[in-house]
């Protein structure tokens, strides 16, 4: 089952949340600011994708990300300390989250959403 991880109050988790349910795509919504992922997980996605890069997985545009000044530390972070502080406080990940097995996607793009997701 597709785990989607959301904000209730983000109109991108709601605009993704319409999109796969529209096209009948079943998932698990969990609200990662209530409850953001396990360390663990992320550490797996992290590296799983780390391809990407760690930037991929923040949101950048998120008032937490600038408070603790991140655009100037993210380059040099290790896998171990993005986790950290991403199951610590969900409103620095990007919106949405979704995963499946080795599937995931950061963010709300429909195009990706079709390749990935259909």
């Amino acid at each position: 089952m597709i785990k989607f991880y959301g904000y209730k109050r983000c109109s991108t988790s709601r605009a993704a949340q319409k999109w796969l349910t529209e096209h009948n795509v079943k998932f698990d919504f969990q609200d990662l600011v209530e409850q953001p992922p396990k360390k663990a997980d992320l550490i797996n996605w992290l590296t799983q994708h780390q391809d990407r890069g760690l930037k991929y997985f923040f949101n950048t545009h998120g008032q937490d990300y600038r408070k603790l000044h991140l655009k100037d530390q993210v380059a040099d972070m290790s896998i171990a300390a993005a986790a950290e502080m991403m199951s610590k406080n969900g409103k620095l990940i990007k919106r949405p989250l979704v995963v499946e097995g080795e599937k995931l996607t950061c963010g709300f793009n429909e195009k990706t959403y079709q390749e990935v997701w259909l």
